[in-house]
């Protein structure tokens, strides 16, 4: 993408209602002003929220938001040209249930309150296959520690990955922490009883991998104590 584009697009982005671009430094404070306030305040109603952590285009928060108008979607990303295109269809089609934030996904207990989250979608993450990498797996310890916080007692994490070594590293580690699977396939188009939100829409990269025949994991699961 050409930084004329990209320049456009966070132009846009900033007209955007359903879009928020705090600086580091007003999240870190602990200012950003949703915090907490996310169904009072933006949605306007109690209905569940869900976050879709790395969102990339945001085609999957903008389409579980289309199928489910009773649940607040949330998608977040540090870059904010992808989520441009999730955020102007929304727009555009007036789907009032789905936002977008741009910031790290280290920092989002600094944008979401404890308890306030009751769903986490983490989908296609690079499985960062390096040792030295482990640290930016999204599924690590740490990571699973920080959703822990942001989401209510049963609260659930759904991944989905088209990365074997991701899949099979994420279901060792919650087997081996004591975290409870709630549901676990290794290809959910070809599988049985693959839950109808894991296979009613695909992203960009998830048509890709499909038209080569890679196969789509996907594992559901609550962060136990």
């Amino acid at each position: 993408m050409g930084s004329k584009n990209k320049l456009k697009r966070f132009k846009e982005n900033e007209t955007f209602n359903n879009v928020f671009q705090p600086t580091r430094e007003e999240v870190v404070s602990n200012s950003f002003p949703l915090r907490g306030k996310w169904n009072a305040d933006f949605f306007k109603n109690d209905n569940p929220i869900v976050l879709e952590l790395g969102c990339g285009k945001g085609e999957y928060s903008v389409g579980l938001a289309e199928r489910y108008p009773n649940k607040n979607f949330i998608g977040i990303d540090i870059k904010g040209a992808r989520f441009w295109r999730g955020a102007k269809t929304a727009v555009e089609t007036g789907l009032h249930n789905v936002a977008f934030v741009r910031t790290q996904i280290e920092l989002i207990n600094h944008i979401f309150a404890e308890n306030e989250v009751d769903e986490i979608w983490i989908t296609f993450p690079d499985p960062q296959i390096k040792y030295k990498r482990t640290k930016h797996r999204m599924t690590n310890s740490q990571f699973l520690q920080l959703y822990k916080k942001i989401l209510k007692k049963d609260g659930v994490v759904n991944l989905k990955t088209d990365s074997e070594f991701m899949h099979g590293y994420t279901l060792g580690l919650l087997h081996g922490e004591g975290h409870e699977v709630l549901y676990a396939n290794h290809n959910v188009y070809v599988n049985e009883g693959s839950p109808e939100e894991v296979t009613a829409f695909q992203t960009f990269y998830e048509k890709q991998y499909l038209e080569i025949n890679k196969a789509i994991t996907y594992i559901r699961f609550r962060i136990k104590d």
